[in-house]
């Protein structure tokens, strides 16, 4: 794990359950969670970013701090919607990331990530589904492969 998916400012958006596992990971109420590494861009929360850029809880050598608890943006990565979709995605992710495959097809990389999302429970079929994690093609309906 390279961690290159955890620098930039990506604006990594926190749900509720996100919240509640960060927060009992590090030992904290909801309430200290958010008001210590979040903050409030309109309607949704944030995680704050470290002051060089990356996420809050990216050390360098030594990864993510926090990922076995990590909010589920980040276990869904590289499987987004827009990489699922579209091979032209995908090929832009592989540039970035050097853990996606390149000699798995767009077809097979769809199946995979489709029936990953659906085994640890990261999909969903709602119109207002977390961002990346709306899944409303016809692999979502019948869990199709397995990884």
């Amino acid at each position: 794990m390279c961690g290159h998916c955890c620098e930039g400012e990506g604006g990594i958006v926190l749900s509720r359950n996100d919240t509640a596992r960060l927060a009992a990971h590090l030992g904290m109420t909801p309430h200290a969670f958010l008001e210590k590494y979040s903050m409030k861009q309109g309607a949704k929360r944030h995680l704050v970013s470290n002051g060089e850029g990356a996420c809050v809880f990216f050390k360098a050598g030594a990864g993510c701090t926090v990922h076995s608890a990590r909010p589920d943006v980040c276990r869904a990565w590289p499987f987004f919607r827009g990489n699922l979709m579209d091979p032209s995605s995908l090929e832009m992710a592989r540039e970035d990331c050097k853990g996606i495959r390149r000699d798995v097809s767009h077809e097979e990389f769809r199946r995979c990530g489709v029936a990953y999302l659906l085994e640890h429970g990261l999909a969903s079929e709602a119109p207002d589904a977390g961002n990346a994690l709306n899944l409303d093609f016809p692999e979502a309906d019948n869990g199709a492969g397995t990884r």
